[in-house]
């Protein structure tokens, strides 16, 4: 495969490598601002001026782009690492691939302009606290009045749902047909009565994920994604989505500031690249790196053909999760007893690694724990045996729970 650049892509790049030039923003921009106000200064820039969301519809907010244009957007817009951003991941990356699927044109033409320019920011209500890593095993429920739902439960580890417009929501509209066929797939506005959002405080010190409580929530049957009963199929469209987006998250900056790591610390006092297991460690994840990069461009390929991401995505993420805790423990080694240090002006890398280790756990379960990945691997990709489920077939409210 050629991965060089076509003389079209080339002038592609170069328009693009020009006008982040030009309008990348400065320290200066940034300083007074939050982060959310750093991360839609941005967005917003990038819309006006035609570069966001650039494989989606001109129609939709984006550009019309072909997916290694897209790449080639990616890698340019890399090279000024840092930049804001990463709170539209989950409405860009994973709701408007499911609107744009199941959505009515109504629902496309007045939110994915707002999702691409920045001014809407949506969540994922999928995960529940009964539930652990089996999606259909959902008890939140949702019961029909009039053209109306009238939604009652809980969700947890939402990301985001504390600061998002809108979410995407996965519920049980009938729990006397097997799990995986009494779900349907609504969107909400999270600001609608009811809705109660209670963010969690993680081990890093930070509190992006969130408990989400449903009283009496009412969404108008025009907001359901799909036929009753039809979630499941609706929610795969979510979920192969959220893995292409995730899978490689983190690892190649991570592995940069590795590599200038070890040209800096010493190991009997020679810098510890010379050593040679410090080498070969590095030298691995080199590799791992490289095949996640990879792996990408297949799924880039199936989008160029306009399919849906598959069960492939699942590689990425699996690799990518615990290769990050490893290189943050690794660096934190090479550290000695500053390693245990994590403060952003004096650790090295400003606590990157640090930061990482406290962090990457939550990722080894969000978007899929690491058994779901490699089971999804196993069986989908594979074609590996299912493994044995007693719930198969069987009505959802007859399952035996555990519960008295």
């Amino acid at each position: 495969m050629d991965f060089n650049d076509t003389p079209a892509e080339a002038a592609f790049r170069e328009e693009a490598r020009a006008w982040l030039k030009d309008n990348v923003p400065t320290e200066a921009e940034l300083a007074d601002l939050n982060l959310m106000q750093q991360s839609k200064l941005w967005q917003k820039r990038k819309y006006d001026a035609g570069w966001a969301c650039i494989r989606w519809p001109k129609e939709y907010g984006g550009r019309g782009a072909t997916a290694i244009e897209q790449v080639i957007w990616n890698q340019e817009e890399a090279k000024y690492g840092g930049l804001p951003g990463g709170v539209f991941s989950i409405g860009q990356g994973m709701a408007a691939p499911t609107l744009m699927t199941w959505g009515k044109e109504e629902h496309k033409q007045r939110y994915l302009p707002k999702l691409a320019s920045g001014e809407e920011i949506w969540c994922q209500l999928f995960s529940e606290p009964a539930g652990g890593s089996d999606l259909a095993a959902l008890r939140t429920k949702a019961e029909k009045d009039g053209d109306e739902w009238v939604i009652n439960g809980q969700k947890i580890w939402t990301s985001g749902a504390h600061y998002s417009d809108y979410g995407i929501l996965v519920v049980r509209t009938d729990p006397n047909v097997p799990k995986h066929k009494g779900l349907s797939y609504f969107f909400l506005d999270m600001k609608s009565p009811g809705v109660e959002t209670k963010p969690i405080k993680q081990l890093s010190g930070d509190a992006n994920f969130n408990e989400v409580y449903f009283t009496d929530v009412r969404i108008p049957d025009s907001q359901r994604l799909g036929e009753v009963g039809q979630g499941w199929q609706v929610s795969i469209t979510t979920l192969m989505n959220e893995r292409a987006s995730i899978g490689g998250g983190g690892a190649s900056s991570d592995f940069r500031a590795l590599l200038d790591l070890a040209q800096t610390v010493t190991i009997n006092d020679k810098p510890a690249i010379e050593d040679s297991a410090v080498r070969a460690k590095l030298a691995d994840w080199h590799c791992k790196r490289s095949g996640l990069k990879y792996t990408g461009y297949r799924s880039l390929s199936a989008l160029s053909r306009g399919e849906t991401p598959g069960p492939e995505n699942s590689i990425g993420k699996l690799v990518a999760a615990p290769m990050a805790q490893d290189m943050a423990s690794f660096a934190m080694d090479l550290m000695e007893m500053s390693g245990a240090v994590w403060d952003d002006e004096d650790s090295p890398a400003a606590g990157l690694f640090q930061a990482t280790f406290m962090a990457i756990p939550g990722f080894r379960i969000a978007g899929g724990t690491d058994e779901i990945m490699a089971n999804i691997i196993a069986e989908r990709v594979l074609g590996l045996p299912q493994e044995p489920r007693l719930d198969k077939g069987i009505p959802f409210n007859e399952v035996p729970t555990g519960a008295g």
